[in-house]
């Protein structure tokens, strides 16, 4: 097999992810596309290290509860060699409480950008960076007052 073709099942396989997983709620899938001891980055709060099913599990199960008809878009999918990267967006209605506040029956969006890196056709490792500040401050678990939107933005 060829590298372009080892790039373009990899590229498959991370499209999969999202679609089965993520978007159908097929939480069956994840054994059968993510290896048993699976490394995530970044799941959780700063760029700690989790590994194996059982955390990765408890974060799918919280942020489907919490966003049950979560839905994730794809806008760029790059691959090299073992390694996919994906830029996303994430939208759901917040009619679960798993992450803090009460459902609110809003709608939140937030963005990502991941590297997954693929062994065996299964998912090895992720690096994930997920716009959680923002995601928390549109379900009201982080108070929006006081926290300056233009924070990083320099002006002219």
């Amino acid at each position: 097999m060829s590298p372009a073709d080892i790039e373009r099942e990899n590229k498959a396989l991370v499209a999969r992810w999202f679609e089965e997983v993520w978007n159908r709620g097929r939480a069956d899938l994840i054994d059968e596309l993510r290896a048993p001891d699976a490394v995530a980055i970044g799941l959780g709060e700063g760029n700690e290290e989790s590994r194996g099913e059982a955390p990765f599990k408890i974060f799918y199960s919280n942020l489907r509860q919490t966003l049950p008809d979560l839905h994730v878009q794809i806008h760029d999918i790059l691959a090299e060699g073992d390694k996919v990267a994906v830029r996303i967006t994430a939208e759901g209605t917040h009619t679960g409480s798993v992450l803090g506040p009460p459902p609110s029956g809003r709608r939140v969006r937030f963005g990502g950008i991941l590297i997954v890196r693929l062994s065996g056709g299964k998912i090895a490792e992720a690096w994930n960076s997920l716009d959680q500040l923002g995601l928390l401050k549109q379900l009201g678990a982080i108070p929006a007052e006081g926290l300056r939107e233009d924070f990083l933005i320099t002006r002219p």
